[in-house]
C-alpha cells in the first residue's frame, strides 16, 4: 500500500505543475473556450490516472517478469536463444509503445499517406529489436559498450548523407520515442536480470547501456525506409 501511495504522488507531482501553468495562463493570457478548456481539465484527470495505474503495472508487474526472463535465460546455456529472445522482446515491447503510436500518426498525416502508420510502428519495432539483441550480445561475450556506440553512430553519420533530409529529423525522433514508459522499465530490467547471472550482481556496467543501444535502431530503420522511399 505505501508504494501504491508513493506511485500517486509521484503522478501528482509530475501532472500538477503543468495544469496549474495552464490554468494560469487561462484566466490570464490564454483565455480559451469553456468547452476546450473543460476537455483539458477531463484529459489531466484521466492522464493522471491512467498513468498512475500504468506505473502501478509497471512495479508490480514487468520490472519483476523483465528482471526475472533475463536471470533465467542465461541459464539454459543457449547464447542464441538469449539473443533470439532479446530481440523478440524488444520488438513487441515497442510495437506496444504509446509514444510510438503518437508518433506514428502525426508522421502519417504529415506525409499525406507516403508514411504509413503501421509501416514506421514495425521498422521501428525491428530498429529496436536488432539492437536489443546487439545488447545481449555485449553482454554476453563483454563487448564494450563504446565500441559499439562509436561504431553505430559513425554508420548513422554515414547514412545522414544518403537519405532525403526530412527523413532525418523524423529517425531522430523515432529514436527518442523509444525511451518511452513502456519500453525502459522491461528493457532495463531484462539487461539487469542478464548481467546479474553472467558477471554478477556488482557488475552494473553490464546491467545498463540498453536504452542508449535501443535508441540507435530506429534511427537506422527511418534512414532505411529514406534510402527506399527517397
Amino acid at each position: 500500500m505505501q508504494k501504491i501511495w508513493e506511485q500517486f504522488k509521484e503522478v501528482a507531482m509530475a501532472i500538477f505543475p503543468m495544469a496549474a501553468v495552464i490554468i494560469v495562463l487561462q484566466y490570464t493570457v490564454i483565455g480559451l473556450p469553456p468547452e476546450l478548456f473543460f476537455r483539458f481539465v477531463a484529459g489531466v484527470v484521466m492522464v493522471g490516472f491512467g498513468l498512475f495505474l500504468f506505473l502501478v503495472g509497471v512495479h508490480i508487474g514487468l520490472l519483476p517478469v523483465g528482471e526475472m526472463i533475463g536471470s533465467s535465460l542465461p541459464k539454459t546455456g543457449k547464447w542464441s536463444l538469449v539473443i533470439g529472445i532479446g530481440f523478440v522482446l524488444g520488438v513487441v515491447v515497442t510495437i506496444a509503445e504509446p509514444d510510438v503510436r503518437v508518433l506514428a500518426s502525426q508522421i502519417d498525416q504529415v506525409s499525406g499517406g507516403e508514411i504509413s502508420n503501421n509501416l514506421l510502428v514495425y521498422s521501428v519495432a525491428l530498429g529496436v529489436g536488432f539492437f536489443v539483441a546487439v545488447a545481449m550480445a555485449r553482454t554476453i561475450f563483454n563487448i564494450p559498450l563504446k565500441y559499439i556506440l562509436i561504431v553505430s553512430y559513425g554508420l548513422v553519420i554515414l547514412l545522414m548523407t544518403q537519405v532525403p533530409p526530412n527523413f532525418v529529423p523524423i529517425s531522430f525522433d523515432a529514436g527518442g520515442v523509444t525511451t518511452g514508459p513502456m519500453t525502459v522499465p522491461f528493457i532495463l530490467a531484462l539487461g539487469v536480470g542478464v548481467a546479474s547471472v553472467l558477471r554478477g550482481k556488482s557488475s552494473t556496467s553490464d546491467s545498463f547501456g540498453l536504452v542508449a543501444l535501443a535508441s540507435i535502431g530506429p534511427i537506422f530503420a527511418v534512414m532505411l525506409l529514406g534510402v527506399i522511399y527517397g
